[in-house]
């Protein structure tokens, strides 16, 4: 059963954040950016406040239950639903966009996607450009996450709505018996990375400002840049290379990090059956991407082809979505390239999007174990992922999402279509939205601004069906959610 009184409940929590986060972007509009967007911000934040401010002390004579599974889902996506319109606010006031490609832009930065319907970045206010990029910072370890992290009054129930948010297949490796306790390593782990990336950044010739705003959207795999020519305005090869090493960082299982950091053994990355996996995919298609590129003299010289090729598959395969060249002038092949390796996806519990590298890696063990039975009917065989029997419920709940992620791709394509867009741009926008990568091909290679308001609408539905990984959502629109 769902209580729609813990469930309004629930979404003051994440509603009132949002108020913080943009008074205090106000506050940086008036004090230390002197913009004049101060009240874009200032404004819809005091309004959100009160009104989050007052539901939350009406509901609370109400007692705060365990929350059950069904809520847990529906939470989850209405979070992500009320953060993106109330995000889309100041976006809205300052850019003078439609609602529509205002919360379009506000969906894609909480998810971490990355798409954008702008340009002209390079001239908009400082504080409009820091407020998307930390949006992204924000949604890249979850919204739900952050509540769960920050309430210790969601203990009750707080594993189920980690569940609903977190990537992954296997949801029950947890580092320590609390669930605020967990949250808050993983937020921790979060806080050092961006903090070390930031100052690479900065170290390697870029501003203050562009250091930090690019952290955020590194770290959180989120692609948002303040130019528009994203990585490619800083003419660095070094600071693709470190964007290259926190891409990697921010799409490896954030769990992982603390573990490593607990035993101090850098050795255990590579001891990681998807950590590992995850690296030898990245260095096998960016070589070969590489000497295609030099061969068809894409770029100029090995080592530019070589760049360039490591860059965009990282950027990519962890759905980060940054660009250092024009890469929709590559030859056709390469598009196809990117956007296979945007589906493999990084590792789960990660900020990376995708179908996450576990579940490709025991797709195919699924396929392998089919193949010995076949050939031998009688053996007994176990498959096993870094160390451990795999149960059948995985396996079949693994199968069960490729499955759907391609029937949903080929779904959001002919739907876009059908608005007028051609193949390859509806091919590219579904897999941008729903792996949450950001950068589109053919029409939309410059941005999303050619989508209509249906496709548009379309394309923030899949960021969000994308982020919590189809299940959450879908079963929203199915009889058996709502039955008592």
């Amino acid at each position: 059963m769902i209580r729609p009184l813990l469930i309004m409940r629930l979404l003051t929590m994440p509603c009132l954040w949002m108020s913080v986060v943009q008074f205090v972007f106000g506050e940086l509009s008036f004090m230390l950016f002197k913009d004049d967007v101060g009240r874009a911000f200032a404004t819809p934040a005091l309004i959100t406040f009160t009104i989050s401010l007052v539901l939350l002390l009406g509901f609370k004579k109400y007692p705060l239950p365990s929350v059950n599974t069904r809520e847990a889902m529906l939470f989850a996506t209405l979070t992500w639903l009320a953060v993106g319109v109330l995000g889309a606010i100041p976006i809205i006031s300052v850019t003078h966009i439609s609602f529509t490609d205002g919360v379009f832009e506000s969906i894609s930065a909480l998810t971490t996607t990355g798409a954008t319907v702008l340009s002209g970045l390079d001239e908009m206010p400082p504080t409009f450009l820091m407020y998307r990029q930390f949006l992204q910072w924000m949604g890249g370890l979850g919204v739900v996450i952050f509540v769960v992290a920050i309430l210790p009054m969601l203990n009750i129930g707080g594993m189920r709505l980690l569940k609903a948010e977190t990537p992954g297949p296997i949801k029950d490796d947890k580092l320590s018996p609390r669930v605020s306790s967990t949250t808050h390593y993983l937020w921790m782990v979060y806080l050092a990375i961006t903090g070390l990336c930031a100052l690479s950044y900065y170290f390697a010739g870029m501003s203050a400002f562009d250091a930090i705003g690019h952290s955020f959207t590194t770290v959180s795999t989120g692609g948002f840049s303040t130019h528009d020519a994203s990585m490619g305005y800083f003419k660095s090869p070094l600071i693709l290379w470190i964007c290259n090493l926190f891409m990697v960082l921010g799409a490896v299982n954030f769990a992982l990090h603390y573990r490593i950091y607990i035993a101090r053994s850098i050795r255990l990355y590579w001891k990681d059956e998807e950590t590992r996996g995850f690296l030898k995919i990245i260095t096998f298609v960016a070589l070969l991407l590489a000497l295609f590129l030099f061969q068809t003299g894409s770029e100029d010289g090995l080592w530019v082809s070589i760049t360039q090729s490591f860059f965009h598959v990282i950027s990519f395969i962890t759905s980060t979505g940054f660009a250092a060249t024009d890469f929709g002038a590559w030859p056709a092949v390469t598009s196809i390239v990117l956007i296979f390796v945007g589906y493999i996806g990084g590792c789960a519990g990660s900020t990376a999007g995708g179908n996450k590298v576990i579940r490709n890696i025991i797709s195919l063990k699924s396929i392998s174990l089919e193949l010995k039975r076949l050939v031998h009917p009688n053996g007994v065989f176990a498959m096993k992922f870094q160390g451990r029997t795999i149960s059948a419920d995985v396996r079949h709940s693994v199968m069960g999402f490729m499955c759907l992620a391609a029937m949903v791709t080929v779904f959001f394509t002919i739907l876009l279509m059908m608005t007028g867009m051609s193949f390859m741009a509806s091919l590219s926008a579904t897999a941008a939205c729903l792996n949450v990568l950001g950068p589109g091909f053919a029409e939309l290679g410059s941005n999303f601004s050619p989508l209509s308001d249906t496709g548009t609408w379309l394309m923030s539905f899949a960021m969000i069906l994308g982020r919590l990984e189809y299940f959450t959502v879908l079963v929203l629109f199915f009889p058996v959610m709502w039955r008592h």
